[in-house]
């Protein structure tokens, strides 16, 4: 089994680990800090290192199992099975994501509507919204969000089994993305006094540390779907 250190710490920036698999596009780790992609948010990148080697970690995957995919440059080295490795986060990428996750979350608590898509990105994140009746401004968005990002709420994991997941379906905000079910609990995010909801990714510890964003696009998806865009400077 894999230890998901990035859901325990997403603050770590460095960890040893040990190679378990070589494969053709990259290796697997007992351990590892890098997100795989999921939940709309990106995989982690960064590097590898080892006695005689050092290799770029490109992009990270899910695997089969309970299992990440650490994607290596393709003309990078392999260690061999069984190395001892330091892996290295590519941190200020890693950071911006976890800046930006946590905003999303706040705005799916300013905009009142289901969620329907979203992406994280390093720059720019969207979420999509079925809305009905008036659709708010940017500016509105803007300065609702940045309200509650400077009030700095503690942001922090919460764990539900799936029995009682099923029973409070306004956890899941996202009808696209289903939370994984079947370990016999899932992780919730809370940011205290704005947002609870299931969520796997990696976040910022209070909202002040995320700065201020903006609302930068509002995009027509179709009859009720709306796309909100927001930024960091």
């Amino acid at each position: 089994m894999l230890e998901e250190l990035f859901r325990q710490d997403a603050y770590l920036k460095e960890a040893d680990a040990r190679v378990t698999a070589v494969e053709e596009r990259g290796v697997r780790l007992d351990r590892s800090i890098f997100y795989p992609t999921g939940g709309g948010q990106p995989g982690d990148t960064g590097a590898l290192r080892w006695d005689g080697g050092e290799a770029k970690v490109i992009d990270t995957i899910k695997a089969d199992g309970n299992n990440v995919l650490h994607i290596l440059a393709s003309e990078a080295p392999r260690p061999a099975l069984g190395t001892a490795v330091h892996a290295v986060l590519d941190w200020d990428r890693r950071y911006r994501h976890m800046r930006m996750h946590t905003a999303l979350h706040v705005m799916s608590a300013v905009i009142k509507g289901n969620v329907t898509g979203g992406q994280v990105g390093a720059d720019k994140s969207r979420l999509d919204f079925n809305l009905e009746g008036e659709v708010p401004t940017k500016e509105w968005v803007t300065e609702e969000i940045n309200k509650l990002l400077a009030a700095d709420h503690t942001v922090a994991a919460q764990w539900i089994t799936d029995e009682e997941l099923a029973t409070r379906p306004e956890l899941v905000k996202t009808m696209s993305v289903r939370p994984p079910m079947g370990a016999g609990r899932v992780r919730l995010l809370s940011i205290e006094d704005v947002d609870l909801q299931a969520c796997g990714g990696t976040h910022v510890a209070h909202t002040a540390e995320i700065g201020r964003v903006e609302c930068i696009k509002i995009e027509n998806k179709g009859k009720m779907n709306r796309r909100f865009i927001i930024a960091l400077p």
